[in-house]
């Protein structure tokens, strides 16, 4: 069988300007997808060309399982100075916790800021140095691909976290080592479910694409239980709730599982919709079955509520 030959091509040969080519491009659903797969946060467009003060921030995004801005900054050429003083501007004038910078090529002066960024600051802030290429093979279209040059370091501003304001208690600790296990877990098995990475938390957050929606997976040590939450929140999220509740009640009986329960909340800024199931998760000889519980319902909740949700 014959291969076909990667042909890597100019930038510039498919988007010839910055803010009217390029941005609109990644601003375009399919595209932001391909970048929040790529830094693993679940984005979803808020503007293009923000305005602070007298500049523009070339996209705003929010995340969608924490609500928190994220600002994108392009740039088709080698990085440079100018751009990165744009960046701390725009992120100081919309109050951005998530900063990603994409460019042609990372010089490694601002890779070495982008690491040192990281490095400095707490867990709210994260920043991201990406580098964009564009391949083909043959006649067949342009493809894109981003490279990530300059990341967040987790494990360092989880520790950071759990010797301030949150004390690493064994039971913490055991939560954080379990969401890991589950996360392992549903990248051996290929699921599409994407998980968050783990935190010393009895919860793990799970975006599916829209603002003031997410999923979560938590476990219960005072009822060995462990759950599934679709929550609801934002100013809209007792009517959210309602549509949702008109729509899918009659079919979620089958299409997700037999024992959902609708809880409006009412009295709170928030209603979910939630499953349990009997699991002590400080049972590690049990944790297989807890994750492939969790995998098979975590599965089915996002193919029933996602298309849902997005009409709403």
């Amino acid at each position: 069988m014959k291969l076909g030959r990667l042909e890597k091509l100019d930038l510039r040969t498919y988007w010839k300007k910055e803010a009217t080519d390029f941005t609109p491009w990644l601003a375009q659903e399919e595209n932001i997808q391909l970048l929040s797969e790529t830094i693993g946060i679940e984005l979803e467009v808020q503007s293009q060309e923000e305005s602070v003060g007298p500049f523009s921030a070339d996209i705003l995004c929010k995340d969608t399982i924490n609500d928190h801005f994220v600002l994108i900054e392009n740039q088709l050429e080698k990085t440079d100075h100018t751009h990165l003083g744009q960046l701390m501007t725009y992120a100081a004038g919309l109050d951005a916790v998530t900063i990603i910078w994409i460019a042609q090529k990372f010089t490694e002066e601002h890779r070495a800021a982008l690491d040192w960024l990281n490095r400095i600051t707490d867990d709210t802030f994260t920043f991201f140095g990406i580098e964009i290429e564009l391949y083909k093979i043959g006649d067949s279209s342009p493809a894109p691909m981003f490279n990530i040059v300059s990341k967040p370091n987790d494990w360092t501003k989880q520790v950071k976290r759990s010797t301030t304001s949150q004390p690493a208690t064994d039971t913490k600790l055991l939560q954080q080592e379990y969401w890991q296990g589950l996360k392992d877990f549903m990248e051996a098995k290929k699921s599409f479910v994407k998980m968050q990475n783990p935190l010393l938390q009895h919860w793990t957050n799970i975006a599916i694409g829209r603002s003031n929606f997410h999923l979560s997976a938590s476990v219960n040590s005072r009822d060995n239980s462990i759950n599934i939450w679709l929550n609801i929140m934002g100013e809209q999220a007792k009517e959210n709730y309602d549509k949702l509740y008109e729509t899918a009640y009659e079919n979620s009986l089958t299409e997700v599982n037999k024992d959902l329960v609708w809880d409006k909340m009412d009295g709170r800024k928030m209603s979910a919709v939630m499953l349990k199931a009997p699991g002590d998760f400080a049972d590690k000889n049990d944790w297989d079955n807890q994750f492939l519980w969790f995998k098979d319902n975590l599965e089915r909740f996002i193919k029933y509520f996602k298309p849902k949700v997005a009409k709403l």
